[in-house]
């Protein structure tokens, strides 16, 4: 079972290297790619620096576009049976991969969720932020009768077979809400699993806001009664 790794990049000069880093020593990923989505802060400077080969890809957008988008660009140029979307940040531990890839590795899941509510570890910070995260999992579950726990993980790991023929359209924050949705509605096996977390405060560059809680709402809404 091969393994992609999707890391989408937008202005994380100071993190780039150290995510890489730790995704490297899981040793768990055929191959890494990296969506540098419009940088301009010196990132595209250090990703120019890195030796690509067939374990190391990197993707440039011309212009930034949002996560959705460079998420969506990796999930067409991934090769490996199974995909996992790795922040850049800092805030999601590669540690975590084997408990996120071994239900998939069990034949019991199609998609897993790295829930940041079942009882890991994490940094004691940004309540309203938990908040709008467990609002939205709550409409998540009462629209799509289901019992996430935190449907707005950045880790989300999924057989490449289930998204096969998926027409995902989010740019922004919305591929999330977008993604689970549309998984939903296929009625993939979802499965969650604790995992770590580290969120950073928004004077430490954390991008995600209330705007995007709307956005979210909304797709929500819209893709339970459409494709």
């Amino acid at each position: 079972m091969k393994v992609s790794v999707i890391i989408p990049v937008y202005n994380e000069v100071n993190t780039i290297e150290e995510i890489l880093r730790r995704v490297e020593a899981q040793n768990l990923a055929n191959e890494i790619l990296i969506i540098d989505d419009g940088s301009t802060d010196g990132t595209r400077e250090k990703l120019a620096s890195l030796n690509e080969d067939r374990h190391l890809r990197i993707i440039l957008h011309d212009q930034n576009q949002g996560k959705g988008a460079a998420v969506r660009t990796g999930i067409q140029e991934a090769n490996g049976d199974v995909i996992l979307i790795q922040d850049a940040d800092l805030e999601y531990d590669p540690r975590d991969y084997p408990a996120l890839i071994q239900p998939i590795e069990e034949g019991i899941a199609d998609v897993v969720y790295g829930s940041r509510f079942l009882g890991g570890p994490r940094r004691t910070t940004m309540f309203w932020h938990m908040v709008a995260n467990k609002m939205l999992t709550f409409m998540t579950n009462l629209l799509y009768n289901t019992i996430l726990s935190d449907m707005e993980t950045g880790y989300k790991v999924f057989k490449q077979e289930t998204v096969k023929g998926m027409k995902l359209r989010a740019n922004k924050f919305d591929f999330e809400p977008e993604f689970t949705a549309k998984i939903l509605k296929r009625k993939a096996r979802v499965y969650e699993v604790p995992i770590s977390f580290n969120p950073r405060d928004y004077d430490e560059g954390k991008k995600i806001g209330i705007g995007d809680a709307f956005q979210a709402v909304w797709a929500l809404i819209k893709y339970r009664f459409v494709d």
